[in-house]
């Protein structure tokens, strides 16, 4: 919960961690790892695989939610101080270590460092490391953009954040328009991968409105009809979208956004509901809380251990519609990976000097 106390760029009392939410975020991240396991480990066709196909909708959309929900501080003190110190700060945990772990794994993987260097800066994803850089601007736009709303009355704050998640979302939308726009193909999206941050912003922006009003999010949440209505149409709009196909082109975008929004409501729901769970008390809990919070460290380590198992992915590209067993492979895969990293991590940790400029730790 918010603190009362007004925040500068000082340290002050931090608000209590709600353990469900960071379980959630153990949760995405082996998700994430699975996903890269399976397609990058293992050789698996996204296209066909009955698992992959299914998480890829709410996967990398609940990361960026998590982001946005965590971003809002109601009492934060915006000046011009402030906002260079946070742009700071972000510049400065997420650039230097994507930095440095994308050299590091491009000396250990790439057929040749040079032209895996020229692959990475001219491919939106970055090889593998697009995330940190992503959410990085991400930031940046949200930071900037509070300063500004800062600067309005209390009263007055209620639309642009709603105004700015509607454009953002509008601006997504033209990315599944070729017909019509093709802007984005430009080298500039590219090598800034700011197309990535078109494509995912609303889901930050989302959670970031979901955490403003938290308390009328969770009435809607807990009211009975909510459940019921939100389970049948993701039933309707999942089925469209990696089966039926009943839209084309740009069409075809709508009940894949919409399973998006509809299923990571679900995810939040659950973990929500069965908070008990999830907390510091259960072994689960502990697990997915210990995840959740080495998120950065795992994704920038676990590209350099994930096996390349080619026969599996063959497997599962014969023999499609495996979705218990092929979650249950790649998730098993993950987690070894997932162990590796945080040993990894724990041992860079023992320095303070690599811990800080690492992982934004002191």
């Amino acid at each position: 919960m918010e603190t009362n106390l007004p925040e500068t760029g000082a340290a002050v009392r931090k608000p209590a961690r709600m353990e469900w939410l960071d379980a959630m975020r153990g949760f995405t991240m082996i998700l994430v790892v699975a996903n890269h396991v399976s397609t990058i480990g293992f050789g698996e066709n996204i296209k066909t695989s009955a698992a992959l196909s299914f998480f890829v909708l709410f996967r990398m959309p609940l990361f960026f939610f998590i982001s946005g929900f965590l971003a809002y501080k109601s009492s934060f003190l915006w000046t011009g101080r402030s906002l260079s110190e946070m742009l700071w700060k972000k510049f400065r945990i997420q650039v230097f270590p994507t930095v440095l772990f994308l050299l590091v794994a491009l000396a250990l993987l790439a057929p040749d460092f040079g032209a895996g260097m020229m692959y990475a800066l001219k491919s939106p994803t970055k090889y593998g490391y697009w995330f940190t850089w992503v959410l990085l601007q991400m930031f940046a736009l949200y930071y900037v953009f509070s300063y500004f709303e800062a600067r309005l009355s209390p009263r007055r704050r209620v639309w642009p954040v709603a105004m700015l998640w509607a454009v953002s979302l509008a601006v997504y939308a033209t990315l599944y328009m070729p017909a019509w726009f093709s802007y984005h193909k430009a080298p500039f999206f590219q090598y800034s991968s700011l197309g990535q941050t078109m494509m995912y912003f609303h889901f930050f922006l989302f959670g970031n409105i979901v955490r403003r009003y938290w308390g009328r999010a969770q009435r809607l949440m807990d009211s009975g009809w909510f459940l019921p209505v939100v389970l049948a149409v993701a039933f309707f709009c999942v089925m469209d979208t990696l089966k039926w196909h009943t839209l084309r082109l740009q069409w075809a975008n709508l009940p894949r956004t919409a399973s998006m929004y509809l299923l990571l409501t679900l995810v939040i729901m659950y973990f929500r509901h069965y908070g008990e769970a999830f907390t510091g008390r259960t072994r689960l809990g502990r697990g997915l809380q210990y995840i959740g919070v080495r998120t950065l460290d795992i994704y920038l380590i676990h590209y350099l251990f994930i096996p390349h198992v080619g026969a599996v992915g063959a497997f599962f590209n014969n023999h499609r519609g495996n979705f218990v067993f092929d979650t249950l492979v790649s998730v098993g895969a993950a987690l070894l990976v997932i162990g590796f990293c945080l040993v990894t991590s724990n041992l860079l940790r023992i320095s303070p000097w690599l811990r800080l400029h690492l992982f934004g730790r002191k």
